[in-house]
């Protein structure tokens, strides 16, 4: 009698949704961007030394952000749209680095004391929740200090940190992973050039 060999995965337990299955009742799914050692990370402690220096941060991003509208006839000639990739890139990098940014593309940094709201577990956009703990927590990631908190934090050192009181639009989720740099450029430029038509 010919012995019948039984392919593993074909058995009724190790189809790949009872797998799946198994996975989750062993709680082995775990969030993105929550876990300990992630927070534990250098880009995390830079997050943070960003906000304990948002006044020399202000400053640098004062005079970056002249420089880049200086640079408004080169963009123009260029094309914003295809100036958009290469500053993306480079923009990904750099605020990633200070600030852990997440590349919402409606970038308030500047109003919110260089903690980026997007860190936020519920990405509020204007002050925390009520969720808030005692020692100033999140009420997701107990170990986190509130993004809400380092951002007031961070503008009481700014000098046009009264901007933090300023209320803020929804997130435009079409803009993400796009330039803040080129938007808030071009829209200077436009503002500039209804000002001095000639």
């Amino acid at each position: 009698m010919p012995s019948l060999k039984i392919d593993r995965r074909t058995r009724p337990g190790n189809s790949p949704e009872a797998l799946n299955r198994k996975t989750a009742s062993r709680g082995a799914y775990q969030p993105a961007h929550t876990t300990a050692i992630r927070r534990l990370r250098k880009t995390y402690t830079i997050r943070l030394w960003s906000v304990r220096h948002s006044r020399a941060l202000e400053w640098v991003y004062g005079h970056f952000a002249d420089a880049f509208l200086a640079l408004h006839p080169f963009w123009k000639a260029v094309g914003y749209h295809r100036a958009e990739g290469p500053v993306t890139f480079i923009e990904r990098r750099a605020k990633g680095l200070l600030f852990d940014c997440r590349m919402c593309g409606q970038c308030i940094l500047s109003s919110t004391g260089m903690s980026c709201p997007m860190n936020c577990p519920k990405q509020l956009r204007n002050g925390p929740c009520g969720g808030v703990r005692a020692n100033g927590n999140c009420e997701i990631e107990p170990d986190m200090p509130c993004v809400w908190v380092q951002a007031w934090s961070g503008s009481r050192a700014m000098r046009k940190g009264d901007a933090i009181l300023d209320v803020q639009k929804p997130v435009d989720q079409s803009l993400r992973e796009t330039s803040s740099w080129l938007r808030v450029t071009a829209q200077a430029a436009a503002k500039r050039e209804e000002a001095n038509p000639q």
